[in-house]
């Protein structure tokens, strides 16, 4: 169970120096579509964050089921978590809620952007 106190934010795009560190750290996180039914998916994914994005790609991108759902519906979230300690109990993570769009590398490569529309964040700091 995540206490109140440990969530904060509310509608806020730019991340905290806490977040930004713990993002940078970490190589996995969950991200979540819904297709144009309104049907969920989510996936584990490794990303990179560049300080103000979450981005990621993979084989075969295009004809997946993230792929084609965000394309059709560009709202996601994406999730970064880790139990710390189950004794005391410490979780903590970053969630961002927001907006995917396809982008091209410079090679050519597709790679999916996420840009926050609202970021969340708990246990961090503590």
């Amino acid at each position: 169970m995540i206490r109140k106190e440990h969530y904060k934010g509310s509608a806020r795009t730019k991340f905290s120096e806490l977040e930004a560190e713990y993002l940078a750290e970490n190589l996995i996180g969950r991200f979540a579509t819904s297709s144009g039914s309104g049907q969920p998916h989510v996936v584990p994914v490794t990303y990179r964050f560049d300080g103000e994005a979450i981005t990621f790609g993979g084989w075969n991108l295009g004809k997946s089921l993230k792929f084609r759902n965000l394309m059709a519906n560009d709202k996601v979230a994406f999730v970064v978590d880790d139990l710390v300690s189950n004794r005391p109990w410490h979780v903590r993570g970053v969630e961002i809620r927001g907006r995917a769009e396809p982008v091209k590398t410079p090679d050519g490569v597709t790679i999916v952007r996420i840009i926050p529309l609202n970021i969340r964040s708990w246990g961090l700091g503590d």
